[in-house]
Parts: structure tokens; sequence; C-alpha cells
């Protein structure tokens, strides 16, 4: 995104992984579905479910990320990526060797297909948000296609790389008129990997196809070494639990740290034939929490939203069910150097300025501190101060109820099951001492979708996309031409032209400095907005596999556990019983 790119023209490979790994096995990973499967395998589109791993392993990109770069691009189905010198157009020239599964030959055209595709209707609106700023798709020659971009921005060519390419045969031969109508048709994709089998609610397997087409590619070498990647679907945590350690699946990335300290414990753990491992990483930290639903009339005042924020106590939550192993989301951008800190300098002021009619005081004070309850500070004074930001915002506690003017109580529905795991319970407790009445009601994961794609929730469990390039995937969170668009991923509902100008600062910056500016002043009215109760996050991947699972010796630095393992590892056969093992797995 700036500076340079640490692997050079030429480079043969990535330095994090081992190119003579050894190929062949299974790896087994696992994935909890609560109340429903996947009934698709078509990722793009609206409704539905899409099965387990079929964007990673059927589904390339023109472009990807190194692992252990804050921020590069490289090409993957682009051979070469050529940027105008004014940010306005990326070319991306394609290897000509490359096949989808059906061995039909990709080319500029199967490009513009699938960007046609993804924009339009037929495909899910969060696309369409995604890929708005590309004005037209040209297909120059067979091989190179342009595209262009309604402003100059450096962001943009990472955002017409990141576009998924698949064939425009995929359901033909069903005689499937339409792409949003694909769902169990076996996917048609240039990935390693090829549907294999399947049964819903239980399992999909993936089987490596042996005329990859990139095996040489810089990029993909040394990578992809199993010769099948099996998810394993299981209803709920406990025996998802007591799956790994009954040894049905071998690979699983904990983030509970309940499970992580007591349950992953019997004979295979003992004998060392599954392997508990810690290893780090720095990945920026998404926003993540209980986004509240500013659609809603009780959560339009920013005061009630931050007295909720103040009715939180992640210390004892942490230290009583975590085991303190995490670490709180402070900002949008936590432990980068984009987030704001203390109070706001010159060059951030002369983007707030313009705004401060229409923002919080406090945006231009000191940046808002989380409030905490170790220390001198104590979960009664945050009580305090809630319940007074509430009685401002014309609620008053009567009765062991917060009442409004009209005598309505301040009632929070709780939907889902997600949001119905143990560790929520003090929370809501919190909510009651503040006199808020919680209503819990259960719904099947579809029904749920569905409540959330039509904004049909109070507050609900949300972690932002993940981005080393943040522009992009927060214009798609917060921009107001969203708010109010079904199935968008502006989850807060809120539109502000000030966060939009923000937003496009972030996105037209031409400098990190320009970069680090404007993210700091966004930080500061999303943070003073109090549309999230911040929660979360790892600086580690706590690991469950089995011993014959081998990693390169070099970690990479910007990784998901999944991502590494599937791309990265490799069957090691130790000995017989463990070869039985890997039989068994497959």
């Amino acid at each position: 995104m700036f500076g340079n790119p640490k692997y050079p023209p030429g480079f043969q490979h990535f330095d994090y992984v081992n190119t003579n790994a050894p190929q062949g096995g299974t790896l087994a990973l696992s994935v909890m579905v609560s109340n429903s499967s996947f009934d698709k395998f078509n990722p793009y589109s609206l409704k539905g479910r899409p099965a387990p791993g079929v964007t990673d392993l059927v589904f390339e990109t023109l472009t990807v990320l190194s692992l252990d770069e804050p921020n590069t691009q490289y090409g993957l189905l682009a051979k070469s990526i050529e940027l105008a010198t004014d940010n306005r157009s990326v070319r991306f020239v394609l290897h000509p060797q490359i096949r989808f599964s059906d061995g039909q030959k990709l080319t500029a055209l199967d490009v513009l297909n699938a960007f046609k595709v993804l924009t339009s209707k037929k495909a899910s609106p969060r696309f369409r948000t995604y890929f708005a700023e590309i004005s037209t798709v040209k297909v120059i020659d067979e091989l190179t296609v342009e595209f262009q971009f309604t402003r100059p921005g450096r962001d943009l060519a990472f955002v017409a790389g990141s576009l998924p390419v698949f064939s425009p045969k995929w359901g033909s031969l069903k005689g499937i008129p339409s792409f949003e109508q694909l769902s169990f048709e076996p996917p048609i994709g240039t990935g390693p990997y090829v549907l294999d089998r399947y049964r819903q609610g239980d399992h999909v397997t993936y089987r490596k196809n042996p005329d990859y087409w990139a095996k040489d590619v810089p990029v993909r070498k040394g990578m992809f070494n199993f010769d099948k990647v099996v998810y394993k679907l299981y209803k709920d945590r406990d025996t998802q639990v007591a799956g790994i350690r009954a040894r049905e699946y071998n690979f699983f990335a904990e983030t509970q740290m309940r499970y992580w300290c007591c349950q992953y414990i019997g004979k295979h753990f003992d004998s060392g034939e599954i392997a508990k491992e810690v290893v780090p990483h720095a990945n920026p930290p998404s926003m993540n929490g209980w986004v509240m639903n500013l659609r809603r009339e009780k959560f339009q005042d920013v005061r009630v939203r931050k007295a909720l924020v103040y009715l939180l106590d992640f210390e004892w939550i942490n230290d009583k069910i975590f085991d303190s192993e995490f670490k709180r989301v402070t900002s949008y951008f936590t432990g980068t150097p984009l987030a704001a800190e203390g109070l706001p300098d010159k060059a951030e002021l002369a983007l707030l300025e313009p705004w401060r009619q229409l923002l919080e005081p406090a945006v231009f004070g000191p940046v808002f501190e989380l409030p905490k309850t170790k220390g001198p500070e104590t979960y009664r004074d945050n009580l305090r101060e809630a319940t007074r930001l509430l009685r401002e915002a014309g609620w008053t506690y009567k009765n062991g109820k917060l009442l409004n003017q009209k005598g309505e109580p301040f009632v929070i529905e709780i939907a889902g099951t997600r949001n119905q795991s143990p560790f929520m319970d003090p929370i809501y407790r919190n909510l009651t001492k503040a006199g808020i009445v919680v209503e819990k009601s259960l719904s099947d994961a579809a029904t749920q979708r569905k409540r959330m794609s039509e904004f049909d929730y109070d507050i609900s469990s949300v972690a932002l996309r993940d981005a080393r390039n943040p522009g992009p995937e927060l214009w798609r969170n917060f921009n107001g031409a969203d708010a109010n668009r079904k199935g968008s991923e502006n989850l807060t509902g809120v539109n502000s032209p000030a966060i939009d100008d923000l937003l496009q600062k972030l996105l037209n910056a031409e400098s990190f400095t320009e970069q680090q500016v404007a993210a700091k002043a966004l930080d500061r009215v999303l943070i003073h907005g109090h549309y999230f109760w911040p929660w979360r996050y790892l600086t580690n991947h706590y690991l469950i596999h089995n011993r014959n699972l081998t990693r390169p010796a070099q970690l990479p630095t910007h990784y998901g556990a999944n991502e590494w393992v599937i791309s990265t590892w490799w069957w090691q056969e130790n000995d017989s019983q463990t070869t039985r093992l890997n039989t068994a797995a497959r």
C-alpha cells in the first residue's frame, strides 16, 4: 500500500512456506453451525448459507496478500499488475496457463463476467457496495483486463485485485437459468481444490485438483499440500470439543479460553498424539462486540449508547471466565499506528473542524477511554455514571425498571442462539441492575440471518471484517448510502456526512501520513458515537492438532489460523499409530 514490497520481481516463493513439504494426507477441520447447515455452494448470492471452505479452496482472486507484510498484494490469477500513475486505473495481465476445474481456459472475458455478476442484483448487495468505485471494466485483449475508478485512490487497485473469478458455465450443464439460483451445483473455479463429496449437516470434502494450474506460481509454491480438506459440522461447542478429543478431526484453533484451559484433556493429549500449541501473530484486531441498531428510537440518543458501554464489566468477565487471556478492543484500529490517542493534533483538527456542528463535542477532546473495574474505579461507579446518562436522555429508574416519559420500559431483545452463551449472563444481569428489561428470544440461524439482513434487531454480536487496509471495509460498514439498504453491512444504521467524508479521506490517502491522520480523525468520531460495546481480542493463536500435522519453521505475521494450516502445513507420518489416525480421518 505504501513503501516497497518485501519480495522483489522474480521471487520464487514466500519465506513462510516449505517448498519441499510432502504431499498427501487429509486435513480435517470443524465448523460449528448451530441450528442450521449449509444449503448452497454459491458464496456470492444473498440467500442461504454457503458450505465452509468453498470461497478459499475453490475460487481464486486476481491478487493475494502476503502473510508477512502489513498490506502488499502480489499477482495470483494476474501475472502482472500495471497501476496508472494517477491511480485512476489498473491493468491485470493474466497467466496464459490458467484453467478452470473443468479444463476450460480463463480469459479476460471471464474476469469481466465475474465483475458484472457480482455487481448485479444476482449477487449479495455487499459486493455492489465493495466494488462501487470501479466505474468500468474493459477487456483489452484475451489476457488483459483494465479496471477504471471513479476517483484516484491507491486502495482501489487492492479492491480490484480482490475480485473472485468463476466460470460462466457454472450450473449451465444442469440448466440453472440464473446465478442467484445456484445451490448445490458443483462450483467451477480455478482454485487448488474441487468439491469431492458432502452431506448436509455432517461434512463437506474437497480434493486436490491434480491439474491445478498454479503449482509453480511463486505465490503458490509450497502451498496446499493436503490431498483432501474436510470440514466436519457440529451443532454445539461441547460436541465439537469432544470431536477433537476423539480424533474425529485433526486441527482446531480455539478462541474460547474456558475450553482451552480445561477441556482439551484425555489419553490422546497425554500420549502426545494430539498437541496444544500457542503461536503469536500481529493481526490488527477488528472492532467486535455488540452493535446497537440506530434504527430503533431508543438507541438514537448517544447518551443511551454510552450508558450501555458503562454497563459492560469486561475485567470481571475476562478474569473469571476467560482466564485473563483476552485484551480489550479500544479502537477501530486497536494496536496500530492508526488508532486515535489523547487530544487531536493540528492535522486531525483540520479534518474535523468543518463538521464541528454535526459532531459530538467530546470528539474534539481526549479520546474516550473505556470504563474499567480494576484499580480505583468500581462497577458501582460505572453503574452510577450509566444511570446519570440515561436520566439525562429521559429514562428514569422507578420500581426496578427504566421508564421513559410515557411510562414505557426500556426493553432490549436478545435474539439468536449466538447471544445466549453463558458468558453473556453477567452482561445481561448488569443491564437489569440499571432497570433495563432483557428479553431473550431463541431463533434458528436462518431466521436470525434474515432478521439481521432486514435490520430487525435491537443489539447483536458482531465482528467487523479483518482488514489490513481498513478503508474499503469500513466504508461498507458505515457509509450513509447503505444505512437503509436491506442486506447491506451498515448494521448500525449510522448515516453521517462527517463519517462519509472521513471515510473518503481515508480511502484517498496518498501516503502513510495522510492515512494515519484520516484514520485517527475517523476513529475519534466512531469511538465517541458509541455504536458498539467493544469486546475482546487475542494476540496468539491457540492451536490443537494431530502431532503429524507439521508446519514451516518460519511463522508469518499477519495470518488467520485456518488459512495458515490449509495453505502451508503438511502431513508428516511419524509412526504406525499415527498412520492409522490419518487413515481414519480420510
